[in-house]
């Protein structure tokens, strides 16, 4: 049904670099899981074959090359804009700040570059039904392009969904299952993967390891379109909203291969946002494998209490760090960028505070040019 892209050669674990046959590993690098590391895995291409961005394309089918399926679900998504505001960079004190505006995918994330991989994957595997554990926007999004692709979904949550993502996720068709906390959806996924034949989207083991992985090859296309959008006046830095790194994770692989390439000589700083310290203790000598505490309640897009080993290596090779921003500064942020005329979502908006804490912290400087990865918009009441 969706054409599997033949220059994909094997798969090899990011932090063990073994190779393996291209398959489903939904928990990562079967080494790295034995040695009580875990991992995820990577698409390596077949370089002896050259690619090229197909100019006639739009949004995501413009880097077809570089994706898992040559074709699948689509519903508009990618070639979201990067915009300049008057004024952002001098109150900074920058010379020049750019946002990516990843909310006017279809949906109003950057998930719906994840989601329509996910369908076309299962649907190849004449899997029936795609599940995942979310908070709203990769559920939203799911639900989406499931309908799309003609596939049941299962999206499981908590009692704390946000209404009008659940509204989102029932009409697309999905069933909603409700459990009581984050760490019981995961044994719900399991037992829906492992023993109703469900074809997972999002990770369910413990510690974790980043979503399905022919899903977050999507997001390798956010770098190339940034590099496109912004090659004359590439980004030293960019700030990201992050949970676990999936989009962290795939932005840095994208840019890996655009210097690979030649399209690009230096790749930019990587920085992480999130609500409390994780990735930051991690960074500062703290096992990644571990459990971190913290409030989360007003940006549950950047939630949860784990780390990856993907988030960390991203951060790492590219030069970048990571940085907290509390509750208590997320209505602030979305109002200073809705007044220029952006409403965000609060795990998106905290970029712009971000960039603000980074500077006085000395990690972006008076000449940075930085780009903020805004993720979702703000009509979903959160």
């Amino acid at each position: 049904m969706y054409d599997w892209n033949g220059l994909i050669k094997a798969l090899t674990c990011i932090r063990c670099e073994h190779h393996l046959e291209p398959d489903d590993y939904f928990k990562g690098c079967p080494r790295c899981l034995d040695d009580g590391y875990p991992a995820s895995l990577k698409i390596l291409f077949d370089y002896k074959n050259s690619w090229d961005i197909d100019q006639k394309a739009r949004g995501m089918f413009r880097y077809i090359d570089r994706l898992p399926y040559r074709s699948f679900p689509t519903l508009g998504e990618g070639g979201t804009p990067v915009i300049h505001l008057e004024g952002l960079a001098d109150e900074l004190g920058i010379p020049e700040l750019w946002l990516k505006n990843e909310g006017q995918n279809p949906t109003g994330s950057h998930k719906d570059r994840m989601s329509p991989l996910i369908v076309a994957r299962a649907a190849s595997l004449k899997r029936t039904t795609v599940v995942a554990a979310s908070s709203g926007n990769a559920g939203a999004s799911l639900a989406a392009y499931a309908a799309a692709g003609g596939l049941q979904c299962k999206i499981v949550t908590t009692p704390k969904i946000g209404r009008i993502w659940e509204k989102a996720i029932r009409t697309s068709g999905a069933e909603i299952i409700k459990v009581s906390n984050s760490k019981e959806r995961w044994e719900v996924i399991r037992n829906q993967v492992e023993n109703e034949g469900a074809y997972p989207a999002t990770n369910y083991s413990s510690p974790p390891v980043g979503s399905n992985l022919f899903g977050v090859q999507g997001y390798v296309t956010v770098a190339f379109e940034i590099v496109e959008q912004m090659k004359a006046n590439l980004p030293t830095a960019i700030i990201i909203p992050c949970t676990r790194g999936d989009l962290l994770w795939g932005i840095w692989e994208g840019f890996i291969e655009a210097k690979r390439m030649g399209w690009i000589n230096s790749i930019p700083r990587l920085y992480a946002v999130e609500p409390f310290p994780r990735l930051s203790q991690v960074l500062q000598g703290s096992d990644y494998r571990e459990e971190f505490k913290g409030d989360s309640s007003q940006m549950p897009s950047i939630g949860g209490n784990t780390v990856t080993y993907q988030a960390m290596h991203a951060i790492n090779s590219s030069g970048g760090g990571a940085v907290s921003i509390p509750n208590i500064e997320v209505e602030q942020a979305q109002k200073d960028l809705a007044k220029r005329g952006l409403f965000l979502e609060g795990s998106a908006a905290v970029t712009w505070p971000a960039a603000s804490k980074l500077i006085k912290l000395g990690e972006i400087n008076k000449n940075d040019k930085v780009l903020l990865m805004l993720t979702s918009h703000g009509y979903k009441g959160v």
